[in-house]
C-alpha cells in the first residue's frame, strides 16, 4: 500500500508545481498519476475483499474520472461531467457507509444541522453560477452534505477517524473547487483543494484495510 501512497504523494507535489507555474503538460501527467494512487492504495489495502471496500473502490475509479474531467480550463462540458462522476462518487461513499452500518438518527440530526451550510453554500455560489448549471450544483450540494451525513451517522455506530476525516476532508476541498469555478480563480484554490482532495481519498482508501478481514 504505502508504494501507491507515495505515488500520489509525490505526484500530488508535481501537479502542485505544474499549477503554480502552469505546466499544463505535466499537470495531464501528474493529477491522473496522483488519482492512480488512490486507487492503487485501496486495492493493496485489501478492499475488493469487503462490501465496504468495493463500494469505496467504485467510488475512487469515479474520482478519478473526475480528477482527468476536471483537468480542462474553461471547458463548462467537461466540468458538467466531472461534476457528475464526482456525484457518483459521493454516492457511491455515502453507501459504503451505509454498507459498514449507520445509526439513522445520526444521519438524520446530521443533515438537518448541515442543511444551513448547505444554504448558505448555494448563496455564496448562486450569484455567479450559470442558470444551465444551477440544478446540477443544487443536487451536488444536496448529495455531499447526506455523504457526511451518512459518514458522521456510521461513526456513531462504529467510531473510526480515517472515513470520517475522509468524508469531511472531500467536503471541504469541494468548496475550493466550487470557489474556483464560479466565484474567484486563485492558485490558493488548488494549493488548499488539492491536498484536501487527495488526503481525503487516501483516508477512505486507508480505512478499507481495517474494515477487510471484518466486512464481507
Amino acid at each position: 500500500m504505502l508504494p501507491w501512497i507515495l505515488l500520489t504523494v509525490v505526484a500530488l507535489a508535481a501537479a502542485l508545481e505544474a499549477e503554480r507555474r502552469g505546466i499544463r503538460p505535466l499537470l495531464w501527467v501528474a493529477k491522473p498519476l496522483a488519482s492512480i494512487g488512490f486507487v492503487g492504495a485501496a486495492v493493496a489495502a485489501g478492499a475488493l475483499t469487503s462490501q465496504f471496500g468495493s463500494a469505496v473502490f467504485i467510488a475512487l475509479v469515479w474520482c478519478l474520472m473526475g480528477d482527468v474531467l476536471l483537468i480542462p480550463r474553461d471547458n463548462s462540458v467537461a466540468f458538467l461531467f466531472g461534476l457528475v462522476a464526482f456525484l457518483i462518487g459521493h454516492v457511491g461513499f455515502a453507501i459504503a457507509f451505509y454498507v459498514r452500518g449507520v445509526d439513522t438518527t445520526a444521519v438524520v440530526v446530521t443533515v438537518l444541522a448541515l442543511a444551513l451550510p448547505a444554504f448558505m453554500v448555494w448563496r455564496w455560489l448562486a450569484p455567479s453560477v450559470p442558470r444551465g448549471m444551477r440544478v446540477p450544483v443544487i443536487v451536488y450540494i444536496t448529495v455531499i452534505t447526506v455523504m457526511v451525513g451518512f459518514a458522521v451517522g456510521s461513526m456513531a455506530l462504529a467510531p473510526a477517524a480515517l472515513p470520517l476525516a475522509g468524508a469531511l476532508m472531500f467536503y471541504a476541498s469541494d468548496l475550493t473547487v466550487a470557489r474556483e469555478r464560479f466565484v474567484q480563480k486563485s492558485l490558493w484554490n488548488r494549493v488548499v483543494g488539492l491536498p484536501l482532495y487527495y488526503a481525503a481519498q487516501l483516508c477512505f482508501a486507508a480505512a478499507t484495510l481495517s474494515t477487510a478481514a471484518t466486512l464481507s
